[in-house]
């Protein structure tokens, strides 16, 4: 086999180093339309489609996606390791805090609907009241998580986007009233297979500034 040079073997890229340098939360009740694209054939950023809402500013930890995977291994008298290995689960689960007190943080957190009667109004329409029920409902939700970041040589924005069609609050953290902090609600929901769908998590990555990158030549061109 002929010399390599490392340089060109290890192929590195700064441009491929992604940042969340903005995100926003989006929730939508399950008879929500599901988000089939997120951007259009020119890979530009698309309005959503009618009942989801903005969830609003969240702790700097940002949104933490975590996967937990678990194997069913074969042992066999004649070997150290395993001699046949499945996968047995893979789940999928969204963590965050947020920080704003409006009707989709709230609804996340107490496991409300987002819309029809028994939602909460938008801010300043009317007061807020709820109670919490004897039996807890089965509430699924649509959740999409949109991350931008720019291509450094373009400027162009470009864009992970993560959509869980059917989602369950699987997890809230404590309630803290304190004259040092803002009251925070933090919420896990994990992610459930939509049968529409046909898939628990679909994530796109697209923008103007993740196609410069044919454009561009050497490698350093994105990454803030």
């Amino acid at each position: 086999m002929p010399a390599a040079d490392f340089t060109a073997l290890a192929a590195l890229k700064t441009s491929l180093i992604r940042k969340a340098l903005r995100y926003a939360i989006f929730a939508a009740d399950a008879d929500a339309p599901a988000v089939e694209t997120p951007l259009d054939p020119a890979g530009i950023l698309q309005t959503l489609p009618a009942g989801y809402h903005p969830v609003g500013f969240t702790t700097t930890d940002g949104v933490t996606f975590s996967g937990d995977l678990s194997n069913s291994d074969v042992e066999s008298g004649q070997s150290a390791s395993p001699t046949r290995s499945d996968v047995e689960t893979d789940i999928q689960t969204a963590q965050w805090v947020p920080q704003e007190t409006n009707n989709a943080a709230l609804a996340l957190y107490e496991n409300l609907p987002l819309s029809g009667v028994d939602a909460l109004p938008d801010i300043g329409t009317a007061a807020w009241t709820w109670s919490r029920p004897l039996v807890p409902p089965t509430l699924y939700r649509r959740l999409l998580f949109v991350a931008e970041d720019l291509n450094k040589l373009t400027g162009e924005p470009l864009y992970i986007v993560r959509h869980f069609p059917s989602a369950l609050r699987s997890g809230r953290e404590d309630e803290q009233w304190t004259r040092t902090a803002e009251i925070a609600r933090g919420v896990t929901y994990q992610a459930y297979v939509d049968e529409a769908v046909g898939t628990d998590v679909k994530t796109w990555i697209d923008g103007p500034g993740w196609r410069a990158f044919a454009a561009q030549s050497g490698g350093s061109g994105g990454g803030s």
